[in-house]
């Protein structure tokens, strides 16, 4: 279950007389969701116009195999400051999750919701396997022949069985959730402190909003 964030496109636009106030993560949200701008971890690559160990002479043949040049297929190149977004997600440090989280946080941007903090988790106790038949869904059980079991003479025509289970939801489960939690937030505050120190975007001024760092904790 993820946490829903209210994101509204039509609110969130670049200024152009002045600068528009945004929270990091709706700027994150504008980026990927609105200019579709993608994450590049060689952003020197892209500049150049080729890849590593790809040289731009190989590339110049496999052209003209084609018999022509490729072009770009016609769409817009992102807003500036959508760029600029991508190169300081590109960019994280390994200290806040590096590329792994990058990602992660540019796929929760693109479908505008936050990870799940546990808040859905509930301990239970499930059959490790299920069956349908035509009286319904029923557990898969077994003969039974580990300790404890009764004599073979004394059991009746359905005795002997037994039901395999496996438990869920557990402590470990809940704070396995509200660790990834907090090492998104942790990547959204100094993304935060990027935006917010160099000031570079053109059309935003990113603000101190965040999402709450803790939501599991009461208030007070």
């Amino acid at each position: 279950m993820n946490m829903a964030h209210e994101f509204s496109v039509a609110r969130v636009r670049p200024g152009r007389a002045g600068k528009t106030p945004v929270s990091i993560w709706d700027l994150l949200t504008w980026a990927f969701q609105v200019e579709k701008v993608q994450l590049d971890f060689d952003e020197m690559g892209s500049t150049a116009g080729e890849r590593p160990g790809v040289s731009m002479e190989y590339i110049l043949m496999k052209r003209g195999d084609l018999g022509c040049s490729v072009d770009g297929g016609g769409r817009s190149e992102p807003h500036p400051d959508a760029d600029l977004v991508a190169s300081a997600l590109a960019a994280l440090p390994e200290g806040c999750g590096g590329r792994r989280t990058a990602v992660w946080l540019a796929d929760l941007a693109r479908r505008g919701s936050w990870p799940d903090w546990g808040q859905g988790i509930r301990p239970r106790c499930e059959p490790v396997e299920w069956r349908n038949c035509k009286h319904g869904r029923y557990a898969v059980r077994e003969v039974w022949r580990g300790p404890g079991r009764w004599p073979a003479p004394l059991l009746g025509k359905g005795d002997g069985y037994a039901c395999r289970v496996v438990f869920e939801g557990g402590a470990r489960e809940v704070a396995a959730a509200r660790r990834a939690w907090l090492g998104w937030w942790s990547a959204l505050l100094e993304l935060q402190t990027t935006f917010r120190i160099r000031c570079d975007l053109t059309g935003f001024e990113v603000t101190a909003d965040m999402p709450p760092m803790k939501p599991w904790q009461k208030p007070g």
